[in-house]
């Protein structure tokens, strides 16, 4: 159980106790601060514990913000300090400074949390200071700052303000106005009936399942239950969001589920209305794996974009500049986030298509409408990259090579490359990419395909011989992402045999969440996949020689199934380890507060 100590002179009728021992703590009182630095060594050192002024005042949610969130060693408010088992041992050392300091004095001269916390930050200790807004956090100094506070506490309304908080700050329009309104409810309820986000995150996923299973009946009936479901899906996926910010309940292995589900809904909601479509002698498989490969290749952009510039030094641009303008106006504001068919406008509209027209129109619509949002998203970033002026880390430049995911063959030709970096190195992953696409739907399955795809795994590791620290150097992953992946969907098509573009499906949809566990590592500050499973896998330069080669040497019967093969074991390998990964003590607890696509 985590322990608070209180410390101070008691106030009659004060709260805070309660208040304390409702957030789960074991309360102790300390009449001095030798008392209390005494009952901080005494605390159970696996679990929290935090120091509290006995004067606090304050909204029951700004203890819960300060005290009770599982993703900050170290976390304060105005009258309390806490401290995980990170943190503890720079929660002690401040506490002996200030004691030393203050020659072990009554606590109740000031407040010793808060000389505590102005010493972890003069220390650096990256204490986290949570947005209170409205609520109130203070420690009133005489009887009448105590009342003026209590009156201040009783003027808002403390559960009014935790719902709202509950409700992601960045949403796109249908999400904002369609499903918020209601969900956070839905939350809170199953919230105080001790659902857990990682609960709800399961229903979602099992509804969407659900919801792939009608349209794959391929019957008016079940495109109706699809569509009908995936909204259903949808709802329960902002409402697991909303009760891990209402509870402050984040977990590792919610962080996990929270990444990658998202993209295993609609992935495979893309393969329920593709066999829906065949059950009616529609063969749509092409354009299924076509819009996953679409939407996977905007998520690269954004994520490959986001970590070249987000700690770059002097990062700023005449188009940056104009966009933070038009967020001042607030109808630009959801007409910008709608355009870029985020993924509440993008299921809803999914919904609606599957439950009205049929899976080839609905999958129309998605194209077209995914390839303008990245068109749109794409431009603006080049823009802004071609105009900032701007000097990218070395840890920017090791995202950007762990998104390119390099195989053994690009690193070792890399290695002997000569020369300097080179501002050309964007263009030779574009080369390779268009050149290797070109020959596969100019020839197919043939042995010049993979001569061509010899000469992409040069260019490739061109790209990557050196940092990649140029302006445009982030457009590479996504260039390696469409080479890899469309190379798969041509010959697939190509190939002519009933099952290919399934397997194609499978084995794009297997590297496809390699790369997004990459992605979801790299942001938790956890580093990338390891080394051995990139090797394992080959890397993207490594698979596409492989696919190639594979289709040149097989006939259309044996490329389909060595398409299965190669997808069944990539999908375990990098399965394993990412459960592996996220499910270790060691994994952060990230979780997607930003990424509306």
């Amino acid at each position: 159980m985590p322990t608070a100590i209180l410390t101070g002179q008691p106030v009659p009728g004060s709260s805070i106790e309660g208040d304390l021992r409702s957030l789960g703590f074991d309360v102790r009182v300390a009449s001095d601060s030798a008392d209390a630095e005494t009952l901080l060594a005494q605390a159970p050192g696996d679990q929290r514990v935090a120091v509290v002024d006995a004067r606090f005042v304050g909204h029951p949610h700004a203890l819960r913000l300060g005290l009770t969130d599982p993703r900050f060693p170290l976390a304060a408010i105005p009258g309390a300090v806490t401290a995980q088992p990170a943190g503890r041992q720079a929660l002690t050392r401040a506490m002996a400074r200030e004691n030393s300091a203050g020659g072990g004095t009554a606590v109740a001269v000031d407040s010793l949390a808060d000389r505590v916390v102005a010493a972890l930050d003069a220390d650096d200790a990256g204490v986290h200071h949570p947005e209170l807004g409205s609520l109130v956090a203070v420690v009133p100094t005489d009887p009448q700052a105590r009342n003026e506070a209590r009156q201040a506490v009783a003027d808002v309304d403390d559960e009014a303000v935790r719902l709202k908080s509950a409700v992601k700050s960045r949403d796109g329009f249908f999400t904002t106005h369609f499903i918020s309104p209601y969900s956070r409810y839905i939350a809170r309820w199953c919230a105080r009936r001790g659902l857990t986000p990682n609960h709800v995150t399961t229903a979602s996923l099992l509804t969407a399942l659900i919801a792939a299973s009608c349209a794959a009946t391929g019957t008016r009936v079940g495109f109706i239950a699809a569509g009908v479901l995936l909204i259903a899906s949808f709802v329960l996926d902002c409402v697991d969001g909303q009760i891990a910010r209402y509870a402050l309940q984040y977990s590792t292995l919610g962080a996990w589920l929270d990444a990658t589900f998202d993209r295993a809904k609609e992935y495979a909601y893309y393969a329920g209305l593709a066999l829906g479509a065949a059950r009616g002698g529609d063969d749509v498989w092409a354009l299924a794996l076509g819009a996953m490969i679409l939407q996977t290749c905007r998520h690269v952009v954004d994520f490959s974009f986001n970590e070249a510039n987000h700690d770059a030094t002097a990062n700023t641009s005449p188009t940056a500049a104009l966009s933070d303008k038009l967020d001042s106006v607030g109808w630009t504001v959801w007409i910008r986030r709608m355009i870029v068919l985020p993924i509440g406008e993008r299921w809803a509209m999914i919904a609606i298509l599957t439950a009205a027209t049929t899976p080839r129109i609905t999958f129309y619509a998605l194209l077209i409408g995914c390839a303008f949002a990245a068109t749109y998203t794409t431009a603006g970033r080049v823009l802004r990259s071609l105009t900032r002026k701007a000097r990218r880390t070395d840890r920017a430049a090791q995202a950007l090579a762990d998104l390119a995911d390099s195989g053994p063959l690009a690193e070792a030709i890399a290695r002997i490359l000569p020369g300097p970096a080179r501002p050309t190195a964007p263009l030779s992953a574009a080369a390779g990419a268009v050149a290797l696409l070109l020959a596969a739907w100019a020839w197919g399955p043939g042995w010049y395909v993979a001569l061509v795809a010899g000469l992409y795994v040069l260019l490739s590791a061109e790209a990557v011989s050196h940092p990649l620290k140029g302006a445009l150097d982030w457009l590479i992953p996504p260039f390696f992402r469409a080479a890899e992946y469309c190379t798969v969907l041509v010959l697939a098509a190509k190939s002519d045999v009933n099952g290919a573009l399934p397997a194609a499906f499978g084995l794009v949809a297997a590297v496809a969440y390699h790369h997004y566990d990459t992605v979801y590592r790299i942001r938790g500050n956890a580093g990338a996949s390891p080394a051995w499973l990139v090797r394992a896998i080959g890397g993207h330069e490594g698979r596409t020689l492989l696919v190639t080669v594979l289709a040149a040497a097989l006939t259309a019967s044996q490329f389909k199934v060595a398409l299965t093969a190669l997808a069944v074991a990539v999908a375990l390998l990098v399965l394993v380890e990412s459960i592996r990964f996220w499910v270790s003590s060691g994994a952060p607890a990230v979780h997607d507060e930003g990424e509306p696509a």
